[in-house]
């Protein structure tokens, strides 16, 4: 296809991919200041982060439905624009419910925008030239989530938590206008018109749904509760139907990459380190601004080195991964990723700032470890036909995870804060449940260690070699 000005058509896309990125870890530091603002419970605050990330997770799916019908062009000023006036809306939230509604308008969009920015990338742009765009399409995704909490931080910090939403009108209106004008050759695809899965997406919105509700119930009721089981036995029904309506052609994901055993163990690595790192990182700013004193400004600060590393060790990870190193690489991130875990859960208010930058340091290299090594593991496990249904799962369990983590985080603070509150003053109860929750996180993600032992020691050259020596 003839591309007008390939530079700014990646540059486009760069903006757009960087501008969901941004947004899924620029709130997370301004998370306190809304709590007091609108005056409601950690459990009630949590919903800022939930909501956005089952949103994403209910809209993933239907990225590849959407395009077809509409075509990349239109979707991506849809998006683009629904992005942008849900950001608008969310600066000017009067309450939660609004906050978590506009939020969920954000993540509607947001949930299509970065998949659909590296499937153009991918299917627009000639082999030869793939590698080279994707890589700066990788380094503004990445950068988004660097900057994110440094950057929310600074603007909560001076201007209030709704300016946090401000930096997307300009980018998402800079995005609209580069769309417009260097990506309206897209404009000019065929369009297949496929036919809707109805039945598999309402079994699949049923499946989520059901499993976020039974998280919170078993937060509010004992296990022996009949309702918790009740929930739990509908989600399971929900996800039979859903895993037997997808053996048809025209289903919403091909689950047929499931069968394979790499697939598997690299898809459970990811799931556990999902739930333990979004569970964990959510108390992060509570206890750096709460318990410590930090300023929203600060504890920004304090947790860039770990964005930073992680941007840092990312590139060598993915070299350490494609020289055979998957298994070994993947086990050292998971226990430093644990490790910091343990020293979060013993940082106090007489705490050295000089030492929570040396835990995020350590962390972010972790954290850089543990994600390439595993990503690769999980792509070289399918098909290549299976490429793009693989990178939609792996984002749908890494969003799945994430909202499960806060979730199930939060039902052990809560229930720690009550225990301690018998023997101790409501601030030190909740000091000592922050410290527990953390050590909760290590111990999840060291669960990871299980399925990560099974990992390939070398990474095989192409995925039907990977599958094969998984299979055996």
């Amino acid at each position: 296809m003839n591309i007008p000005r390939k530079t700014q058509f990646v540059t486009t896309l760069m903006i757009a991919a960087s501008m969901a990125s941004i947004d899924r870890s620029i709130v997370n530091v301004s998370l306190p200041a809304m709590r007091a603002d609108f005056g409601v419970e950690m459990n009630e605050i949590e919903w800022v982060v939930t909501a956005y990330m089952l949103s994403f997770l209910l809209v993933l799916p239907l990225m590849n439905w959407l395009k077809s019908r509409v075509g990349y062009y239109g979707l991506m000023v849809v998006c683009l624009s629904v992005f942008t006036v849900g950001s608008a809306a969310c600066s000017l939230a009067p309450n939660l419910p609004w906050l978590v509604a506009s939020r969920c308008m954000q993540a509607a969009a947001g949930g299509i925008l970065t998949p659909m920015t590296m499937a153009i990338l991918s299917e627009t742009l000639p082999k030869e030239e793939k590698g080279s765009a994707i890589a700066w399409w990788g380094i503004g995704n990445v950068t988004g989530l660097a900057i994110g909490p440094t950057l929310g931080g600074a603007l909560s910090h001076y201007f209030g938590w709704p300016s946090v939403f401000y930096i997307n009108l300009p980018l998402g209106i800079i995005a609209l206008v580069m769309t417009l004008r260097h990506l309206s050759f897209l404009k000019h695809r065929t369009l297949q018109k496929n036919k809707f899965d109805f039945r598999g997406y309402v079994l699949f919105l049923g499946f989520i749904l059901l499993v976020q509700l039974w998280v919170w119930m078993v937060a509010e009721y004992p296990l022996t509760d009949w309702k918790t089981w009740v929930t739990a036995l509908a989600a399971a029904f929900f996800l039979v139907n859903y895993i037997r309506s997808s053996r048809k052609p025209d289903a919403l994901l091909d689950l047929g990459v499931f069968r394979y055993a790499l697939f598997n163990r690299s898809a459970i690595v990811i799931f556990i380190r999902s739930i333990a790192l979004f569970g964990g990182m959510f108390y992060l700013p509570f206890l750096l601004q709460g318990e410590m004193g930090y300023s929203e400004m600060q504890t920004g600060l304090l947790m860039l080195p770990n964005a930073l590393m992680v941007l840092v060790t990312r590139p060598g990870a993915g070299r350490l991964a494609d020289r055979g190193r998957i298994r070994n690489v993947t086990l050292v991130g998971i226990f430093m990723v644990a490790f910091s875990f343990v020293l979060f859960a013993y940082v106090n208010a007489g705490t050295e700032s000089w030492w929570i930058l040396t835990i995020m340091f350590f962390r972010g290299i972790g954290m850089g470890l543990l994600v390439a090594p595993v990503s690769a593991a999980l792509l070289n496990a399918v098909r290549r036909d299976q490429t793009a249904t693989a990178t939609t799962m792996n984002s749908l369990i890494l969003q799945l995870g994430g909202s499960l983590g806060v979730a199930i985080s939060g039902i052990f603070y809560h229930r720690l804060v009550v225990h301690y509150e018998k023997t101790l003053p409501l601030a030190l109860a909740e000091h000592k449940a922050l410290q527990g929750s953390f050590l909760i996180a290590a111990g999840m993600i060291l669960i990871a260690c299980i399925p990560a032992s099974g990992l390939p020691v070398s990474n095989p050259d192409g995925g039907h070699r990977a599958v094969e020596k998984m299979q055996q």
